[in-house]
């Protein structure tokens, strides 16, 4: 049940991304460069918002009644794609996006209740599980998206998501979901974590998530470098975003079995360093079978990152640690699509990519603490 959720909501949220800067330039009144910095915060600022309420909602799922909390957190979200649905301009978009950003993210709760699993090994595998739901709804979104975006409208297309997310809420309430206890409490020694551990972790998961999350922004710039003519543009980057959801979803159920096979302290480094030098590489692309290629691989090398993180961290806290790192990821969603927009509006795709792959490689060093 609780992968199903997962599931159902990383596919409603994918559903109307995919056509957000598309329906930005088609909604805009003013330039091209003010679009460009419009497009980076109305993705990002969702994902901002969600970095600072996420801890409280570890927090409140933790203490209190965790099903409670997640109806509540599901019929918000409804309520907040009504509202994207209802929005006439940038204005009332981006403070819809602010809205939905506070309600906090669903995948904090489905990690803190998978973490409470006390094998080790079932715990990476259910924690494996809901990467992989997040990302499968990934998947299958974007396609349909594009597709309903294109031929729907807009607006429908919110109201569509908003539609699944109020489903979510029905199954949470009345469906057979299994809720573990919080495991006993143990030492103070051994579940409070240094404060350099957790920035350091902080960080590793920020430029991951970054590296994960910049594609859909920068879209509406590369695919016309690639070749894509304008009309085909929407569907194109449906399909593009639809592959690299399924290397990513591919790339979290893998994470447990690569676990099994390479510490952690071996694995991370080197997904970290593969992620960032395919993130180079994009540069060079010079057609959307190579640009595709590339991400393909790039995908599957960053999406096993952060289960692998949060299954450590989960040994030493409960719902709030889970939070913090999970904040961190939101971090990472807020900072790509604000970053990679500012760049583009003086620079190329290029630059984009380098910063990018030259932040992951800044911090392989950190993944060996």
């Amino acid at each position: 049940m609780l992968a199903i959720v997962v599931l159902l909501v990383s596919f409603a949220w994918s559903f109307v991304y995919i056509g957000l800067p598309f329906y930005i330039e088609h909604i805009t009144t003013v330039g091209p460069s003010a679009t460009l910095a419009w497009t980076g915060w109305i993705l990002g600022v969702t994902s901002l918002m969600s970095m600072v309420t996420t801890p409280l909602w570890g927090r409140y799922g933790t203490r209190g009644d965790t099903r409670t909390v997640f109806v509540v957190m599901q019929t918000l979200q409804a309520l907040g794609f009504l509202a994207a649905a209802l929005a006439g301009s940038l204005v009332e978009l981006f403070l819809a996006r602010v809205v939905l950003g506070a309600i906090g993210a669903t995948s904090t709760l489905a990690f803190m209740l998978a973490s409470r699993e006390p094998n080790p090994g079932e715990r990476r595998h259910r924690l494996g599980m809901i990467q992989f739901a997040n990302m499968g709804g990934q998947v299958l979104a974007p396609l349909v998206g594009a597709a309903a975006a294109a031929r729907l409208g807009f607006r429908v297309s919110f109201l569509l998501g908003g539609l699944m997310l109020g489903g979510c809420a029905v199954m949470l309430q009345w469906g057979n979901l299994r809720i573990l206890p919080p495991p006993a409490p143990t030492s103070a020694a051994r579940r409070r974590l240094p404060l350099q551990i957790v920035v350091m972790t902080a960080v590793v998961v920020l430029v991951g998530s970054a590296q994960e999350s910049f594609l859909v922004s920068v879209l509406p710039v590369v695919l016309p470098g690639l070749g894509v003519p304008p009309r085909a543009m929407l569907e194109v980057g449906g399909m593009l975003t639809f592959v690299s959801g399924v290397a990513g979803a591919v790339g979290g159920l893998l994470a447990p079995r690569l676990a099994d096979q390479v510490h952690p302290r071996r694995l991370l480094p080197v997904l970290l360093i593969a992620s960032s030098a395919g993130l180079v590489l994009l540069g060079a692309a010079g057609s959307v079978w190579l640009y595709t290629t590339l991400r393909i691989v790039q995908s599957l090398a960053i999406a096993p990152l952060f289960p692998l993180v949060v299954a450590r961290i989960a040994r030493y806290g409960g719902g709030e640690a889970i939070g913090i790192i999970n904040a961190a990821r939101a971090g990472g969603s807020f900072v790509a699509p604000v970053v990679a927009t500012s760049v583009l509006a003086w620079g190329s795709p290029s630059v984009v990519y380098l910063l990018l792959g030259v932040a992951g490689l800044a911090a392989v060093p950190l993944t060996r603490r």
